[in-house]
C-alpha cells in the first residue's frame, strides 16, 4: 500500500444506500465543449459555448456538462465566467465541470475566479505516465495530488478525478490503479473517470478490467470515458455501464480528439434499448442540438450518422415500402417520430409502386393504377442516370404524367450579375410566371444572396410568401476540378413544409439559382 489513510473510509457502512428502482439510473456527463473542442480546427466562440451550454443542460437534459480545460487564455476564461454566471442564476452550477491539473493552486484559482466550483482533476492513471512523463514516484504524485484536491475542497469545491490512460494502466499494472483509486476516494473525492485515452479498449477488455477495479469500491461513483479510435467508443460505454459505471462522457456529434468520443446520440438509445437502464436525456432534441454543433464547428456528419443523419429514417428499396405500406414491417424501436423526426422513402431506380404511393401520401395524391406505373417509370428511368430524385421532383412528374407535359409554371429567362470590388454584388433577373414576364435587380451580400433578394421582390408583387433557406451544400466530384459539375441542394421551409431542392451545372452560381427556380415552381405548384 503506497497511500497512507483511514480504512474504514471504504467501509460498506459509509457507502451511499443504492436505489430501489427497477432500472439503474446513469449520468451523462457531455464534454463537447472541452474534449469535443479538441477536434482539429474547431474552436468555439464564447458566445456559442454559452448557447450550446444552455441548450445541453436545459432541452437535451443532460446531467452534467465539461466546458473547458483551466488556464487555456483569457479569452477561455471569459468563456467559462459567462456561463458559469448564467448556471448559477439557474442553479445548474454544480452541473458545470472545468478540466484541472495537478498543479498547487494554479487551476483551482483560474476557475475560482471565473465563479466555477466544479473540478475534474486529471491524475495519470498509468504507472508508465506517471514515472516518464511526469517523471515522479507514484509516492510524489499523489502527494501532489493531495496538495490541490486539498486545496480545491477548502475553496468550496466538488473534486472529481480523471484516470488519464486508465485503459492501458489497468492492464500493465492493477495495483497502481487500485492504490490510486482508494487514495482519491478517501481524500474525499466525488467520483472516478475512467479514461480510454488512446481508445485503445475493446468491448472484451472493458468487461474484462473494468469491474476488477469497481468491485473494490463498491458504492462509489465510476464514470467511464471513451474514444473512437477502433469505431467501438459506444460499445465500450454500454459495456462500462453493464460493468457497474454509473456515468458515461458524450459528445454530440462524437465531436473530440482524433476520431472523436462516444456520440451522444448514438449511445442515449442503446442504453435504453438494450440494458436495464435509465436517462434524463431529451431524444426529441437530439437533431437540433446536432445541427447547432454543426453550425458552430464547421464539421458536418455524415449523411448516414445514426439516429441524426439525414437519411437514416429513409427507405430507399421498394420492398422496403411495401412492408411499410403493410404492416410497418420494416420499423424498429428506432422510429423517426421517437427522435422527432419523419420517415422518408426515397425514390430512385430501386422504387417500387409502394415507395411512389408512399411518398405521395404526405400531399394528399393517389394515383390511378395506370398514371402510378406511368410515374413509377420515369423515377426508375431518372434514377438509373444517377439523377437526384426528391419527393418534390415527383410532384412534376405527376403533374406532367396528367397534363402531357406543359411548361414550367416558373423559369429564370434570364439573369445577370455585377460584382465589383469594394461594392456590394449586383443581380438583375428576367422570369416567367405563367407564361408572364418579370423583372427585378437588387444588391446583395454575395451574388446569390442579391439573386435570391431579386427573386423576393417579385414574389411580393405576385403576394406570394418566400421560403425560408435552412441549408444549402454545395458538392463536387471526388478529384474535380475546376471545370467539374457541381450540386447544389438547397433545403427551404415555408410554414410546416420543408422542401428540398437540387440544382447542377459547371457554374456554382447557376446551380444554386436551379435549385432555387425549381423551389419556386414547387411553391406556384403548392399555392
Amino acid at each position: 500500500m503506497i497511500y497512507p489513510f483511514s480504512k474504514n473510509v471504504l467501509s460498506e457502512n459509509s457507502l451511499a444506500s443504492t436505489s430501489n428502482s427497477s432500472k439503474s439510473f446513469i449520468e451523462l456527463m457531455d464534454t463537447t465543449l472541452r474534449d469535443g473542442e479538441q477536434t482539429e480546427g474547431v474552436s468555439f466562440s464564447a458566445g456559442e459555448k454559452l448557447a450550446l451550454a444552455k441548450k445541453l443542460l436545459e432541452e437535451v437534459k443532460v446531467d452534467r456538462i465539461e466546458i473547458a480545460s483551466a488556464k487555456v487564455s483569457a479569452l477561455e476564461h471569459d468563456s467559462c465566467r459567462q456561463i458559469f454566471s448564467w448556471a448559477a442564476g439557474a442553479g445548474k452550477l454544480e452541473k458545470v465541470e472545468v478540466l484541472g491539473f495537478v498543479d498547487g493552486t494554479k487551476s483551482v484559482d483560474w476557475i475560482d475566479s471565473a465563479g466555477g466550483r466544479v473540478l475534474n482533476l486529471l491524475c495519470k492513471g498509468s504507472k508508465r505516465h506517471c514515472t516518464q512523463q511526469l517523471k515522479k514516484s507514484p509516492q510524489q504524485h499523489f502527494a501532489d495530488i493531495k496538495e490541490t484536491v486539498l486545496y480545491a475542497q477548502s475553496k468550496g469545491f466538488i473534486v472529481n478525478a480523471y484516470l488519464e490512460d486508465f485503459s492501458n494502466g489497468v492492464k500493465e499494472d492493477l495495483s497502481y490503479v487500485l492504490d490510486i483509486c482508494e487514495g482519491l476516494f478517501s481524500l474525499g473525492v466525488k467520483r472516478i473517470m475512467l479514461a480510454d485515452t488512446l481508445g485503445v479498449f475493446s468491448p472484451e477488455d472493458v468487461r474484462k478490467y473494468v469491474p476488477l477495479v469497481i468491485k473494490k469500491f463498491p458504492g462509489h461513483l465510476f464514470d467511464f470515458h471513451a474514444h473512437n479510435d477502433y469505431g467501438v467508443a459506444v460499445a465500450n460505454s454500454f459495456e462500462a455501464v453493464m460493468a457497474g459505471c454509473s456515468g458515461v462522457h458524450t459528445t454530440v456529434n462524437g465531436m473530440g480528439e482524433r476520431a472523436g468520443n462516444t456520440p451522444l446520440e448514438q449511445f442515449v438509445p442503446l442504453l435504453l434499448d438494450f440494458g436495464n437502464f435509465s436517462c434524463n436525456a431529451n431524444e426529441l432534441k437530439f437533431s437540433s442540438i446536432s445541427k447547432l454543433v454543426e453550425l458552430f464547428s464547421g464539421r458536418r456528419i455524415s449523411k448516414n450518422h445514426p439516429i441524426i443523419g439525414a437519411v437514416v429514417f429513409t427507405q430507399t428499396a421498394g420492398i422496403h415500402a411495401d412492408g411499410d405500406k403493410k404492416g410497418n414491417l420494416y420499423k424498429s424501436k428506432l422510429s423517426a417520430k421517437r427522435f422527432g423526426r419523419k420517415t422518408r422513402y426515397a425514390l430512385g431506380k430501386l422504387s417500387g409502386k409502394a415507395s411512389i404511393e408512399m411518398a405521395l401520401r404526405e400531399y394528399g395524391i393517389q394515383l390511378a393504377p395506370e398514371k402510378l406505373k406511368e410515374v413509377l417509370a420515369k423515377v426508375v428511368a431518372l434514377g438509373g442516370k444517377k439523377e437526384s430524385v426528391t419527393k418534390e421532383d415527383l410532384l412534376f412528374l405527376v403533374d406532367e404524367t396528367q397534363s402531357n407535359g406543359h411548361a414550367k409554371s416558373f423559369e429564370v429567362v434570364k439573369y445577370k450579375m455585377v460584382s465589383e470590388s469594394g461594392k456590394k454584388p449586383l443581380a438583375k433577373i428576367n422570369v416567367l410566371i405563367g407564361g408572364k414576364k418579370y423583372s427585378a435587380k437588387a444588391y446583395g451580400d454575395g451574388g446569390y444572396d442579391a439573386f435570391v433578394k431579386a427573386m423576393k421582390k417579385i414574389f411580393e408583387k405576385k403576394k406570394i410568401s418566400f421560403p425560408e433557406l435552412t441549408d444549402y451544400e454545395v458538392r463536387i466530384p471526388v478529384g474535380g476540378k475546376t471545370d467539374a459539375l457541381v450540386e447544389t441542394k438547397i433545403i427551404w421551409k415555408r410554414g410546416n413544409r420543408v422542401i428540398e431542392t437540387v440544382g447542377v451545372s459547371t457554374d456554382q452560381l447557376e446551380a444554386a439559382i436551379k435549385a432555387t427556380e425549381r423551389m419556386a415552381n414547387i411553391v406556384l405548384l403548392l399555392s
